[in-house]
């Protein structure tokens, strides 16, 4: 089922993803303190004409990992090679992405920790010496070819932190945790994106589209461009806090930004009457797969109070408990 509030894993971008993108530090809102600390390391490197550490950035999907990895690079002056783990198949695509960078680039891996323990190898000696060992042959006439590599600078971001091995989570000089957007950032977010897009967006309307977001940059970026074709449709010229409402609801996405498979997941819980309900339980209820609940569903929910995790299972809240008594959810399934 395709969700509005969905956050696809590996998205490869349109134009028009790129040119709502911020393009420097002054665009770039939220993380502050992130920011902060990598403007320092940024001058640090260029006052001694170096290259950056490598830097790992983790977190959930959607939250502008791949945006700051391009102003990173237009803050080094460099170039920036964008891809993605699971396209790293074999040692020699690897290979051939290292010996074609140049000196000070930037190379950024998506989802790096779908790395397979093959390409990983290759990777510490480049990433520790600069240097690419390649084996030929096979056997006691096997050799080992060790080829200089320009120095170059490797962002690697990831969902899911505990899934990178500790050997290849020690050669990141940097490691950042992206955390989830506040409603005030969002909504100064959506503000901007509405003016490239040519449409006024007011203030309360980008502060209801900010709400419904999930404290997720990607999420409000396209909820805002949905509520734009209804506000377009009925010929308003701003989209108002009223004509959000009114887009929001009909898409499905309430208050919360919750949608129907959140509404339905915490409803399966709520259901337990206080008994813990383990993940693959969950799982076949939803007629979902774990990964989903794990990585889609679930974070929001527990950074916002609405679920708990326990040894035993998953259990709802007291906040889970209080949206279902106020609110007649019944009508959505």
């Amino acid at each position: 089922m395709e969700r509005i509030v969905e956050i696809e894993k590996i998205a490869l971008e349109g134009d028009e993803e790129v040119r709502l993108r911020p393009n420097n530090w002054s665009d770039y809102i939220g993380q502050e303190k992130l920011k902060k600390n990598l403007q320092v390391f940024i001058n640090a490197a260029k006052k001694r004409n170096d290259t950056l550490d490598h830097i790992l950035l983790f977190g959930p999907p959607g939250l502008g990992k791949t945006t700051l990895a391009h102003i990173i690079s237009g803050e080094m002056n460099a170039p920036i090679k964008v891809t993605a783990a699971p396209m790293i198949e074999k040692a020699g695509d690897l290979a051939a992405i290292l010996t074609n960078l140049s000196e000070g680039e930037i190379l950024f891996i998506d989802e790096i920790h779908r790395l397979s323990p093959a390409i990983e190898e290759i990777l510490y000696p480049a990433m520790e010496d600069f240097r690419l060992d390649i084996i030929i042959g096979s056997g006691p006439a096997a050799q080992t070819v060790k080829i200089d590599l320009p120095r170059f600078t490797l962002i690697g971001a990831t969902t899911r932190a505990g899934m990178i091995s500790n050997p290849l989570r020690d050669r990141f000089g940097m490691q950042f945790r992206m955390q989830f957007y506040e409603k005030e950032e969002l909504a100064r977010i959506v503000q901007i994106a509405a003016i490239k897009l040519q449409k006024e967006c007011s203030s309360d309307g980008a502060l209801e589209i900010a709400k419904r977001s999930r404290g997720t940059p990607r999420i409000a970026l396209r909820l805002l461009k949905r509520v734009r074709d209804f506000a377009e449709v009925a010929e308003e010229g701003i989209i108002t806090k009223e004509r959000t409402q009114y887009a929001l609801n009909e898409l499905g996405v309430n208050e919360y930004g919750f949608d129907e498979l959140d509404l339905r997941f915490l409803k399966i819980i709520c259901d337990s009457r206080g008994r813990p309900i383990g993940l693959s339980t969950l799982a076949a209820a939803m007629s979902e797969d774990e990964g989903t609940i794990e990585d889609v569903i679930e974070p929001y929910l527990l950074i916002n109070g609405f679920l708990e995790r326990t040894a035993r299972g998953r259990i709802a809240t007291q906040k889970t408990y209080e949206l279902f008594s106020f609110k007649d959810i019944g009508s959505l399934f």
